[in-house]
């Protein structure tokens, strides 16, 4: 297939611009959880990623598409998506994690490890295990610089992006035409007949 370069710098245009606000609503997330472990906002916000991101690509699609979106194309505008928010928000997480934490993401980290343990403390040896393997694995963390951690959660947010792009574009694809623009449309289209 031939790719079109408009309809690609269209697309990247529109990624970016909704990549943004997807990293505003990443960046309020976190600091959710940090600032505030035991309010759920944070974990609402960030289960929310697929939804915000299908309704990009349903007002990509609508907006800039006339109502016509192949699952290719959906695809290509949610992995952008997730690919600038993901850029964008590991700025924001390195410049948090520098300069402002001064631990308190590695002390919520260790509260959150104290309450799970005390929850599987009742559930037997192999939740116990679990729990001492979370241990080490957040005491690696604890020793990447503020670089490497940002590096990490930003390749984990691109790897997750990808995989979600898959059932975000085939539940936002459409092949048949829909006029969006109403009467304007109709008048459109009756003048070039």
């Amino acid at each position: 297939m031939i790719i079109n370069v408009m309809d690609l710098v269209q697309l990247k245009a529109y990624a970016r611009q909704y990549g943004v606000v997807l990293a505003l609503v990443w960046a309020a997330s976190f600091l959710s959880i940090v600032f505030a472990p035991a309010s759920v906002l944070g974990s609402l916000l960030a289960l929310s990623t697929p939804i915000v991101v299908g309704w990009f690509l349903v007002r990509f699609r609508n907006d800039a598409l006339d109502g016509h979106i192949s699952f290719r194309r959906g695809f290509a505008f949610s992995c952008y998506t997730f690919f600038y928010a993901s850029l964008l928000f590991a700025a924001v997480q390195f410049v948090y994690l520098r300069f402002f934490d001064h631990g308190a993401f590695m002390t919520m980290l260790g509260e959150s490890l104290k309450t799970m343990e005390e929850v599987y403390r009742h559930e037997g040896a192999a939740a116990l295990q679990a729990v001492g393997q979370m241990k080490r694995t957040i005491s690696v963390i604890g020793q990447l610089s503020p670089l490497q951690l940002t590096f990490v959660i930003m390749m984990d947010n691109i790897l997750m992006g990808v995989l979600l792009s898959l059932p975000i574009a085939l539940a936002c694809r459409r092949k048949t035409f829909i006029p969006t623009n109403g009467p304007e449309q109709k008048e459109q289209n009756g003048h070039a007949e």
